[in-house]
Parts: C-alpha cells; structure tokens; sequence
C-alpha cells in the first residue's frame, strides 16, 4: 500500500492530502502542519479539560479537542468550541499541571465567548472551510493508520504556522483571571500554568522574533505574569499536588509522542534499555516498531499487556504494530480486545474494521460493518469510516448503501459533484423502506448548495 491514499481539495486556499506519516513528526522544517489521531492522547486532554469545563459551565462534549503536529508551543481556540493543542506544548511541559494551566485558560476563552478570526485577508466562508477541512480530514484515518499516525497536511500551512488567530490584550487578561477561577473550582493549583508564563516570559523575546507562536496569539506582559504569580500565592489550593493518574498520563503521552515524532535513535537514547518505568518501556516499543524490529517491540509491548491487561492503548498500539506488518488475522484479534477495552472509541472501532475489511473474507464484512456503524455514531465527520463503510457495502452486494456511504465521504471532502452522483445513485438503489433514505436527499440539497455556492 502507498503512503497517499487520498487528496481532498476545499474551497479557495485550502488544499488537504492525507497521507501516512509513520509517526507524527517526520516532515521537515518546510512541510505542512499536520492533524494528529491518537485515541490515548486524546482521552488524556479531555480527562484534563472536562473537569474546567464542568466548572465553566461548558458541557464538555460540546467543545471538540484537536492536537496539532507542530513542534511549536501553542494552542488556540477556534470557532468557539474547536480546542487546538500543539503537540510541541504537551512534549515540552514539564509535567501535567503545565498543560492543565494551558487548557484552563483556553477553557476561559471558549467560556468569554472570545471569538476568534483570521487575519484580513482570508473571508468569512473559508474560515468556516478551515474548520470543516480540520474536522473532516483529521478524523481521516491512513491506509496503514498509525497510533499516532493520521495526519492531514494543510495546504495553507502560513495560516497556521503564523498564527491566523489574533487576541486582545482584555480577552487575554479575561482569559487567565477565568482559568484562575476554574482551577480553584476543581481544587487544582495554578502552579502549572505560573510555571509555564515563567518559561514564556523568559522567552518571550525570543518568540516574539519568529520562534514559537504562544505570545504572539497570547501576549504576555508583566501585569498578567504579575497577576498569575498574586493567585498562586493566595490560593487554598496553591500546594495542592497533581492528581497522580494526571501525571502518569502525562508521562505516558510525552514518551508517546516523542518516540513518533524523533527517529528511533533518539528514542533509545533518551529512553534507556535498562529504564523499567512504563513510559520507558512504551516509548522503546514504538521505537523498535519504527524500525520494523517486532521481534524486539512485541516483548515489549506484550509484557505492558501482560502488567496492565485492561488498559486499551498498549493492546491498541500492538494490533497497530502486526497490522502495519501484515500479520491481519493477529492484529484483528489484538483490535478485538481493545474494542472491548473501550467500547465506542471512533478510532479503535474504525481500525478494527479497516483490518477486517483488508482480511478479505465475505464473512468478516457484516462485523466490520457493526463496527464501522457505531465507530459513526459516534463520530459522524469521520470520513475515512465512510470510505470503509462504502467499501464493506460494496463488497456484500448492497451497492445503495454503498453509495450512500460514499456520498458522505465526499461531502465531507468537500467535492459537491461526487456526493451528488453518489446521492442520486443511493436514491435509485436504496429500497423505499430504508432508514437512510431521507438522510441521502440531504446529502444531494447539500451538495447542490455547496455545487452552487462554489460557482457563485
């Protein structure tokens, strides 16, 4: 299988191609950002923010997290409710409280209702095509779907690598006065976050000359950084340690992330043979997986199964490392597990079914299907699951829903002319009886507006 497996052209200056990575961290200095897919990473930030949105009076489900593949320190919020996390802001807090601070004050801008826009010169109608591309195409899972391998690359990489959000002094200063008061709320010390605009401050110079781009969205000035220090001191809370599950979550995705994003070498040096420690044993696995060394990554891997057999993303990252070797009836019995592990997951169900679709067995189809269905339940903008649906349909003989499937995906794709054929197609094919049927003429209104309003 190649690395492309698809390219997706959105309105105006947005031009997407998902691509395997084989790690995240890969591309050069010159490359475009990419969306990063990672069921474990993932569940940490909103193990993180759910307790600051609850006390935001956010329901958390409503605010969507995504990790952006940029070595950068930033995040940023979008749209109101879209939370974005560099993955070079979770690799170089020093430990969770860092994060957590981050992600209390983004907490605060989403709870201020600070919108965001992009710079002049990009309208209206392609910011809400950025969002959509972002959504659509990170949820994209490639041929070989790594752990943290989905990516997205964005065309209009200036946008992001510059920052094509801007804040307000008051929004900022709002922000963390917002943060400190959610800390406060869920008994958290606003430690981390003085930590992390102590780092900043000593930086900012630097950073504001082209370097990372956290103060050039959020300017630091001495009245916040003299601000947040205030806070610390008068604080109940101010001693409070880390819960402890945080902190060893944050290990675990640190030494994730890194051994995806260095070569391997640089994984083994770091993370020493004769290092017991879970993360340490993690990061080696991955890093011997790399290199396509199973015989050194599944003893590693086999024995974090062995210590801790409930937890989901050690089974994961196993069926992961025999699928992307070939080794399918294995992997599907390794995703199997994991499925039962954390049932509903969008992305463990959707790479079950890949691997049984790639199985090749009429018999497996109806199972992948299963899966793929409740994988949509509940993340219906996955548009890789849509192409696998369309393609387990397909290979059962049941060619409307495969056309419906697939008008999903385009329209998620943003190609209102696919979506169109494969909508009309659905509508002839499917039976009257079915449930999906109201759901494919949407598809078509759909496509014919976008059809529209692109030529308009």
């Amino acid at each position: 299988m190649g690395t492309m497996i698809g390219f997706v052209r959105w309105v105006a200056v947005l031009a997407i191609s998902v691509r395997l990575l084989g790690g995240v961290g890969e591309a050069g200095a010159g490359d475009a950002p990419s969306m990063i897919r990672d069921a474990e990473i993932e569940a940490v930030l909103r193990a993180y923010a759910t307790p600051l949105f609850q006390a935001a009076g956010i329901a958390p489900d409503s605010v969507k997290i995504h990790i952006v593949n940029d070595r950068s320190l930033n995040a940023f919020v979008a749209n109101g409710l879209h939370l974005f996390v560099h993955s070079g802001l979770l690799t170089r807090a020093e430990n969770a409280g860092q994060v957590i601070g981050v992600l209390a004050h983004e907490t605060g801008h989403i709870a201020g209702g600070h919108l965001v826009s992009l710079r002049d010169e990009i309208s209206a109608a392609q910011t809400q095509s950025m969002i959509a591309a972002l959504l659509g195409a990170a949820t994209g899972i490639a041929a070989k779907r790594g752990d943290v391998g989905a990516a997205v690359t964005m065309g209009a990489q200036e946008m992001i690598k510059r920052n094509f959000f801007s804040y307000s002094r008051g929004h900022e200063q709002a922000a963390d006065q917002a943060a400190m008061r959610f800390l406060d709320a869920t008994g958290q010390s606003p430690k981390g976050m003085v930590d992390f605009f102590d780092i900043l401050g000593d930086q900012e110079a630097l950073l504001n000359g082209g370097k990372d781009p956290y103060t050039r969205t959020h300017p630091l000035t001495r009245d916040r950084i003299e601000f947040a220090h205030h806070q610390l001191q008068v604080s109940r809370h101010a001693d409070a340690p880390t819960r402890p599950e945080f902190e060893e979550m944050n290990r675990r995705m640190r030494a994730k992330l890194f051994a995806f994003m260095e070569p391997p070498v640089r994984t083994l040096s770091r993370y020493k043979e004769g290092d017991a420690s879970v993360e340490a044993r993690y990061a080696r696995a991955i890093a011997f997986y790399k290199k396509a060394d199973l015989k050194n990554a599944l003893p590693l891997i086999d024995g974090l199964i062995a210590a801790s057999p409930q937890d989901p993303y050690f089974v994961e990252l196993k069926g992961q490392m025999l699928f992307e070797n070939a080794r399918l009836k294995e992997a599907a019995e390794a995703y199997r597990v994991a499925t039962a592990l954390l049932p509903g997951n969008s992305l463990v169900e959707t790479s079950l079914a890949q691997v049984l679709i790639e199985l090749d067995d009429p018999a497996l189809l109806p199972e992948a299907n299963r899966h793929l269905k409740l994988a949509l339940t509940h993340e219906p903008d996955n548009a890789f699951a849509w192409r696998l649906m369309s393609i387990g349909h397909g290979r059962s003989g049941d060619m409307g829903m495969a056309s419906y499937a697939m008008g999903e995906h385009a329209l998620l794709a943003g190609k209102p002319e696919e979506a169109l054929y494969h909508a009309e197609r659905a509508l002839k094919l499917l039976p009257k009886t079915s449930p999906v049927l109201l759901r494919a003429r949407d598809i078509k209104d759909a496509a014919e507006d976008m059809r529209k309003k692109s030529k308009g």
